[in-house]
């Protein structure tokens, strides 16, 4: 059932909707000018030894899972597995974020991370990454703002999980 009247005007002034929306459209954009701006495996330093803004594209999961198979349907299979993880989230964000901010932060921050590269994924076929932390010969996997925002998200439920006291009901 879809909530009409002041039930959807109350869920669109939430804080969690417009930071969700915010970041989706700031991860966007953000590609949207490595497109623009670079070709593939372009180089750009931004802090030498440390940082470089590098296009690369990953056509697998996260952390470039299956990035080098290659296999029938693999970019609709993979989409097809983002989806699912996404209402997954959303299912279990439902039930147990609750209250403490941020368990709920983090899921807010999951949620946009997740929609984001679902884009990329859907229209693209793959995901674009560009943010390059290195030091000497030894790189972290390429990432961007969807990427950073689930991360986060994943360390604030984290967070939540050691350090909030929840009131669990004792088992008869």
């Amino acid at each position: 059932m879809v909530a009409t009247g002041p039930a959807r005007t109350a869920a669109w002034r939430k804080p969690e909707v417009w930071i969700t929306v915010l970041l989706v459209v700031i991860d966007q954009l953000t590609k949207l000018l490595v497109l623009q701006r670079l070709a593939l495996h372009d180089v750009v330093p931004v802090i030498p030894g440390l940082l470089n803004v590098t296009y690369v594209r990953n056509t697998g999961a996260a952390f470039g899972m299956l990035n080098a198979s290659d296999f029938a349907y693999k970019p609709l299979i993979v989409a097809g597995l983002a989806v699912l993880a996404l209402v997954g989230i959303l299912w279990y964000a439902q039930k147990f974020a609750g209250d403490a901010w941020a368990a709920r932060y983090g899921f807010v921050l999951i949620v946009a991370g997740a929609v984001g590269n679902l884009i990329d994924r859907v229209t693209l076929g793959y995901v674009i990454d560009f943010v390059d932390v290195y030091v000497g010969t030894w790189h972290f996997w390429a990432f961007n703002v969807a990427d950073a925002a689930i991360t986060v998200g994943a360390l604030l439920f984290i967070v939540d999980t050691l350090f909030t006291r929840h009131d669990v009901p004792q088992a008869v």
